[in-house]
Parts: structure tokens; C-alpha cells; sequence
């Protein structure tokens, strides 16, 4: 215990010695001690409570506020919505499981926020206020609803909206504009804005004008005529010019809800008037007696598409909505299935290699799987083209054309998306002789006998962006038999190749292009296997073709299909013929050299050379009024043996030419209503074309002018 008290006291008499030391030693470690009163920090900061909120401060008045606030006193005051008119969102109350008690109040239900009250000079004050009908009170089962798509009958005065300019300067853009007869841009009861019967009806017309002026060289031969005794060239002089005009009104009344769902029923009748003028310089182009003039100017009129389209039900049982309850109208994303009967346009594949047309059949068609897969079934019974314009005629082509696809969108990545496609051709044997007096089936060369073309086709194309990179690709694979091929002289089997592959690079403005076509030729005639690959009725939009179309519409039959001129290169713009022959070397927007005869009534044929394409092009939007393309092709023969053989010339080579195309499209509305394009194309012919034709450049240029209602 002693022990304890003596510790006690050492430790208070060396206390303030430590201290001392301590103190001592800051000078020496730099630092400096704080003498006087320490600084007054800053008080903390504390929320103000609710009731210290300042409610917010008026803006100034002024005239135009007092203006609307003399009119808003003048209007009747808004009705509140009664509750007959509130629709009902909830099920029945037997359906619906027990609400769960009311949960025990808190202390923010006691003490609410603030909320901003609606006051004179607010911006809340100066919006239009609509007043409600009155209350119905008839029977629940006779009220009537009011018309949704008649929004302006809410107004207090009725009538339409009122006429608001966004600048004073009237040739500017407005905003609320009244519609009239000729206004194709706002509300229009004739555009399917508005219901023509009841709610739910309506109807839409479409009028579109596309004039065509083309100016062109082709190899053309010179043919014996006593007019011209004194020449003795074996090549005529291929240039001609080409006036082509074509009116085309859509007339399409449907019920649905506009752009909501997909339509119930649709009836669509679209008929077309075309005018064409051809001037050429040789006899025997404009029809094959050499006695009539260069000049010729033809008329026709087709039905292009008259159909009954019928929704026939939704896709949102458990088959083909995984995971989602079935409902009575569909899926959210409304999945559905139609039938669609009568003529209608039609393309099998993103960029129409194969077949694109429009035809009379039937199609089966659809999506499922939230409009992840799409799918056709088609049935065509194909009727005779017009020599000169390409439109139908009332006339039964015994051919029929089965067609199945399946579109598989967002494949592996979103924006890639994939194609799978079957087709069978039935091309029976007939005798036509075309308008202008020509031969084109059985076709005029060999030995010339109907023969039956039974081919099917089976292919996987692409078409989509990787990131920024565009991506198009396809292949097809084409197997069948022809009876008795008038080239070869006897039955053939069919085993043809098609490939395609496109590269593109989203830089800005511009996009980059590159690209290869491939079609497989048939090197040995006698073999009996057919390995040169045709279509069926090609419209393809690739390397320098579909400047006017619009390649992501193909899948729905929207690529122009009237052969307007979508292509700018001179290949796949140009049908000329096989100089010696009456079958054409390349048709009208393909680059498959199929020796047909005709531009659109030949059969087809798998005896001929093939192709290869290599492509560089430039797609430019160099204002959002202008956009221009640049195209250079470089074209060879896959096999030459066909032509050598119909010649009868050895050594012919493979190099066709190099394909240069320039295209140029305006659009003054910034739409598609007025749309003017221009193209020039040439082709610089290699050994191969030298060694068929002759060595001049052939070119061709073209002015389309289109006009939409």
C-alpha cells in the first residue's frame, strides 16, 4: 500500500515536467504552437423545415398573359371527367384476387410536400384547356364513345385545330396546317388518316408518275435491208434513245387501326397506264420486219396488283410464344398470320437474285416469336409479261413458281439478319411469238423445240450491320432438269451455283463499299449437266444496281420492280442481244449472262457462261436534298465454251470490260414524293467482249423523274 502512494506521488510532481518537454521540443520539429483563441468554424447546416419552403414566385404579367387571361374567362369552365366515362382498367371484382389491408399511415402522409399550385403567370396556366361532353344517359349499352381520331371535336368551339405558323415567313414549314384535296403531307381522309366508315375502315390512295428518258449504245448487228444496199459493216450503230412514261394509281381500302396492329382484311387494286417511244438506228430493233420505220411508239395497259388480304388469326399460343400468356387480341408485339390471294409483288430474298415480281397466287405469311421470325408460303401462276412495257397481261404463261422463306432477324447480333429460301420453277412447254414479231419460246437458237424447265433453288442470304460494318451475302444452290435445252441439243440435269458477298463501311456521309458476284458457267455442252445458273425472274439490286430501290424493303416486295432503271452501271442496266443470235447476252438489272431471249417472256437457261463481278463503290448523302453513288465493276466469264460453241469462234477470253456508273438523286421536299435521279454508265470492253463485239465503248445515261401522291 505504501508502494502505491509513493508512485502516485512521482507521477504528479513529473507531470507538468512532460508537458514542459513536450512543448520543448515543437520548435525543433518545425512546427509552431497556436496561441490565442481558436478561429469560429462555420455552423452546420440544417434543412429548413416544411413549412419554411417559399412558395415560388409569380413571372411578371404581361399583355399577352392578360389577353389569355381575358379569354380564358370567357370560355365555360372544364367539366370533370364523370365516372361513367372512365374506362374501366380493372377485371371484375370476382376475378381479381382480395386487396391486401391498407398498410398503418406514416409520418409523410401526415405531412405531405408542398405542390406547385397552377397559378396565373405560370407556364401550366397558358396551356389549351378542352372541355367533355356532357354525360350520357342513355343505357350503358347505347351510350356512344366519342371518336378518337375526331380529337378536335373536344374543342370548345369545334371544328379543326386552328392554323399555327412557326415562322412569319409563309413559304417557311407550319406546324398545324388545314388539309385539302391535293395535300398529300397532312390529314387526309383519302391518305387512311381517317376512318371513311365507321372507325375502323379506311382508305388509302396512292397516285405515282415515272417518266424515263434514256439515251444509250448497245452492239446491235446490221441486218440486210434494201434501204441501206450500200453498207456492208457486220455491227450496226447501236444508238437509240428511249422515252418511257408510266402512271400507276394504288387504290387500298382496309380495316384495322391504322398503324397500331396489323390490318384485319385489306382489298388493294393497283393498275398501271405506260407510254413508251423507242428511236433507234437500224432496221429490224424496233420489230423484226425491216420494212417498218426506226421509230416506235407502243402503248399498254396491266393490272400490277389486285388482292384480298385476310388476317386469319394471332400467333400467341404456347407454339409460338414461349413463356407469354395467350391473350383474345395477341401478343404485345402482335404476331400474327394472314392469307393474301389474288396479284401481288413478291421477292424471295433480301436483293430479289432469284425471283421478284408481281404475279397472281396465293401467300401464306406471318411472324412469330415477338417479331423475331418472319415466313412465306407462295403459290404463282404466272401470266404473260408485255414485250414492251413489262406489264402483266391477261394471258397464262403455263408456269407456276412455289416459294417458301423464313426470315431470322437479329441472328446472333442485333441489326444482322438472315434469310433461309426454297423455290420451284414448273416452266411447261409453249410457243410465243412477242408482240414485235420475235421468237422467244421455245427460244430461237439450236434447236428450237418447246421443251419443260423444272429447276428448284435453295439458298441462305444475309443482309444487316456487324457493329459499323454492313454485311450482304447469299448463296444458291440450283438443281432440276430441262427436258431438251435447244442449245445442247438434249435433256439436262441442273447443278448451278450463285454467291454473293457485299462489305460496307458507315464512314460519316459516305459509305464504302466492296463487293464479288459469282455465277457458275458451263464449260462442256455434251456432258448433259447443265452448270450455268439462271433465275427465275431476277431483279437483283447489287453491284451498281438499286440506286432507287431500297435494299432493307426488299423482303417486303418494295424494290421497283417496273424496271424504271434502278441499275447505273451499263451491265446491269442493258439488255443487248448476242450478236449472230436472237438470245439476249445480259437482260434488264441482272448481271447473270443467261442467253435468254426476250427481256422477260424467255425461259430459263442453265447452258451459258457465268460470271464474275468485283465491285469498289461510294454511296454518298451529301446534303440531306442530294445522294450519289459511284460504281466501278470488273467483269470476267466464269467458262467460255457456250459462247464458242453458238459462234462457232475458238479463242474467245474471259475478260468482259471494265464498268464504270455515276448516279445522282434529288429530292426538293425531303421526301419521296418529287424525286429526281440521273445516271451514266460505259463500259470499256476487254479481249474477251472484243473478241463477240466490237471495240467501241458502249454507254448508257437516263433522266427519271418521279412524282408521288
Amino acid at each position: 500500500m505504501r508502494t502505491f502512494w509513493l508512485l502516485i506521488v512521482v507521477v504528479c510532481v513529473s507531470w507538468p515536467q512532460t508537458g514542459s518537454a513536450q512543448r520543448a521540443q515543437l520548435g525543433r520539429k518545425g512546427r509552431v504552437p497556436e496561441r490565442g483563441a481558436p478561429a469560429a468554424g462555420k455552423p452546420i447546416r440544417k434543412l429548413p423545415r416544411r413549412s419554411e419552403i417559399n412558395p415560388l414566385t409569380p413571372l411578371p404579367r404581361t399583355p399577352l398573359d392578360q389577353e389569355l387571361e381575358r379569354m380564358r374567362a370567357q370560355m365555360p369552365p372544364p367539366r370533370p371527367l364523370p365516372p361513367d366515362r372512365i374506362r374501366e382498367l380493372m377485371r371484375s371484382t370476382a376475378e381479381q384476387p382480395p386487396l391486401p389491408p391498407p398498410a398503418p399511415l406514416q409520418m409523410a402522409d401526415l405531412h405531405p410536400l408542398p405542390r406547385l399550385q397552377v397559378e396565373p403567370g405560370s407556364v401550366a396556366g397558358k396551356l389549351p384547356q378542352f372541355t367533355m361532353p356532357p354525360p350520357d344517359t342513355a343505357p350503358e349499352s347505347e351510350r356512344e364513345v366519342p371518336n378518337r381520331w375526331e380529337l378536335a371535336a373536344l374543342r370548345p368551339d369545334g371544328g379543326e385545330f386552328p392554323e399555327w405558323r412557326r415562322y412569319k415567313d409563309e413559304s417557311l414549314d407550319l406546324i398545324h396546317h388545314r388539309s385539302g384535296i391535293f395535300d398529300p403531307y397532312n390529314r387526309h381522309r383519302l391518305k387512311g388518316d381517317y376512318p371513311i366508315i365507321g372507325r375502323k375502315i379506311f382508305l388509302d390512295i396512292t397516285a405515282s408518275s415515272n417518266t424515263l428518258m434514256e439515251l444509250r449504245r448497245v452492239p446491235v448487228p446490221s441486218p440486210a435491208s434494201s434501204s441501206e444496199s450500200n453498207t456492208y459493216d457486220f455491227f450496226g450503230r447501236g444508238e437509240a434513245m428511249f422515252i418511257r412514261q408510266s402512271f400507276r394509281p394504288s387504290f387500298s381500302l382496309f380495316k384495322g387501326s391504322a398503324a397500331f396492329k396489323p390490318v384485319d382484311w385489306e382489298v388493294r387494286i393497283t393498275p398501271e397506264i405506260n407510254i413508251n417511244y423507242l428511236l433507234a438506228r437500224e432496221n429490224a430493233i424496233t420489230r423484226i420486219d425491216v420494212r417498218q420505220s426506226y421509230r416506235r411508239t407502243d402503248s399498254n395497259v396491266g393490272l400490277q396488283e389486285a388482292y384480298f388480304e385476310k388476317r386469319l388469326f394471332t400467333n400467341a399460343g404456347e407454339t409460338f410464344q414461349s413463356g407469354k400468356p395467350p391473350d383474345r387480341l395477341g401478343s404485345a408485339s402482335f404476331d400474327f398470320t394472314s392469307l393474301r390471294l389474288g396479284i401481288q409483288r413478291f421477292t424471295s430474298d433480301f436483293r430479289g437474285f432469284v425471283f421478284s415480281d408481281e404475279q397472281p397466287g396465293a401467300r401464306l405469311f406471318g411472324n412469330f416469336r415477338n417479331n423475331i421470325f418472319q415466313y412465306n408460303l407462295a403459290f404463282f401462276k404466272m401470266l404473260e409479261k408485255d414485250t414492251n412495257s413489262g406489264l402483266n397481261r391477261w394471258r397464262d404463261r403455263h408456269q407456276n413458281v412455289y416459294a417458301a422463306n423464313l426470315y431470322w432477324f437479329d441472328f446472333l447480333t442485333p441489326g444482322y439478319n438472315l434469310n433461309f429460301s426454297a423455290l420451284y420453277n414448273n416452266d411447261q412447254p409453249s410457243f410465243l411469238v412477242d408482240k414485235n414479231g420475235f421468237l422467244v419460246r421455245p427460244a430461237p437458237i439450236g434447236t428450237p423445240i418447246p421443251h419443260k424447265v423444272r429447276a428448284g433453288y435453295v439458298g441462305i442470304s444475309g443482309d444487316g450491320h456487324i457493329k459499323r460494318y454492313n454485311i450482304s451475302h447469299a448463296f444458291y444452290q440450283a438443281f432440276g432438269r430441262d427436258d431438251f435445252n435447244p442449245i445442247a441439243g438434249r435433256a439436262q440435269h441442273i447443278n448451278a451455283q450463285m454467291a454473293a458477298l457485299e462489305v460496307a463501311y458507315e464512314a460519316d456521309w459516305k459509305i464504302w463499299k466492296a463487293s464479288v458476284f459469282f455465277a457458275s458457267g458451263d464449260g462442256r455442252i455434251e456432258d448433259g449437266e447443265a452448270r450455268g445458273f439462271d433465275a427465275i425472274v431476277p431483279n437483283q439490286q447489287f453491284a451498281g444496281g438499286g440506286f432507287l430501290g431500297n435494299a432493307a424493303l426488299a423482303d417486303r416486295g418494295l424494290i421497283n420492280n417496273a424496271f424504271e432503271g434502278g441499275g447505273i452501271n451499263f451491265i446491269n442496266r442493258q439488255a443487248f442481244p448476242l450478236t449472230g443470235t436472237s438470245v439476249f447476252l445480259f437482260g434488264p438489272n441482272s448481271l447473270l449472262p443467261s442467253l435468254r431471249p426476250g427481256a422477260f417472256q424467255g425461259q430459263a437457261n442453265f447452258v451459258n457462261p457465268g460470271i464474275f463481278v468485283f465491285n469498289l463503290g461510294l454511296d454518298a448523302k451529301i446534303t440531306p436534298k442530294w445522294r450519289s453513288t459511284v460504281n466501278v465493276n470488273y467483269l470476267r466469264f466464269h467458262r467460255t465454251a457456250v459462247l464458242e460453241g453458238i459462234l462457232f469462234q475458238s479463242g474467245i477470253r474471259h475478260g468482259i470490260g471494265i464498268d464504270g456508273g455515276v448516279g445522282l438523286q434529288y429530292r426538293p421536299k425531303l421526301n419521296e414524293n418529287i424525286v429526281f435521279t440521273g445516271g451514266f454508265g460505259v463500259l470499256f470492253p476487254q479481249p474477251g467482249f472484243k473478241n463477240i463485239y466490237t471495240v467501241q465503248q458502249l454507254y448508257s445515261g437516263f433522266i427519271l423523274a418521279r412524282f408521288l401522291f
